[in-house]
């Protein structure tokens, strides 16, 4: 489904990717560990193309991404629930929402994909006229999650949605993470709870400075001595 092949980007005279490789298949979660500043956020960064490639391709689904901007890659498919949540703090959730269904038509379906993200997590659907300001730290990230549901990605990029979060919440996002994938929707996801990550992936690469340095199966990822040592506190 996606695959990038030796692909560098740079942020000014920042070398933030060096030669990245990986790819995601049809209905996997693929997860992204290592340190801060490894140059995962990055990659999520490049996928979407709000961060530029100097070198390398981006291909999804058979089309190389390079030259297509931003929300046409939302059209075709791709999805990103960013870092820090970065929802519209003076809409109502209803209307954060609506706003990740921006380039969808037909209200039919919009309303479909509405219920839906509402069963997911029923506290939006309570507060669903509610600032999204005012809205708690873990309800903000069910909100970021939801708003990028309701563009209806095949792939969704998932950047640290459990940062900063109450252990309740944590559990919560990680079980949508999984009813969210048992859909079909394939899901890249960067996240600092290695642990967590790689016990719902199916494969796992580690990155450190803006490069790949290891890649398997998660299950196997979760027995690797070096990887219990930096990653998994073993």
């Amino acid at each position: 489904m996606l695959r990038l092949d030796d692909v560098h980007a740079h942020y000014g005279m920042i070398h933030a990717l060096r030669g990245v490789s990986l790819e995601v298949k049809k209905g996997q979660i693929v997860c992204l560990i290592g340190a801060n500043g490894a140059g995962k956020s990055s990659t999520l960064m490049a996928v979407s193309g709000l961060l530029r490639p100097n070198a390398g391709r981006i291909v999804f689904e058979g089309d190389d991404l390079a030259e297509v901007p931003s929300h046409a890659i939302v059209e075709r498919g791709i999805s990103q629930v960013p870092e820090g949540r970065r929802i519209f703090s003076k809409l109502t959730v209803l209307e954060n929402l609506e706003m990740g269904a921006y380039t969808r038509t037909g209200e039919d379906s919009i309303r479909q994909d509405l219920d839906w993200v509402f069963g997911l997590f029923p506290i939006l659907a309570e507060r669903r006229f509610q600032m999204g300001g005012t809205l708690s730290g873990g309800e903000q990230q069910m909100l970021a999650i939801g708003r990028a549901l309701m563009a209806r990605p095949r792939l969704l990029l998932m950047d640290e949605p459990s940062l900063g979060l109450a252990p309740k919440f944590v559990e919560t996002i990680f079980e949508v993470i999984r009813q969210i994938n048992t859909r079909g929707t394939a899901i890249l996801l960067v996240e600092q709870n290695a642990h967590m990550a790689l016990s719902i992936a199916s494969r796992g690469y580690v990155m450190e400075a803006g490069r790949i340095v290891l890649e398997d199966d998660a299950t196997s990822l979760m027995v690797n001595k070096d990887v219990q040592k930096a990653y998994l506190g073993g």
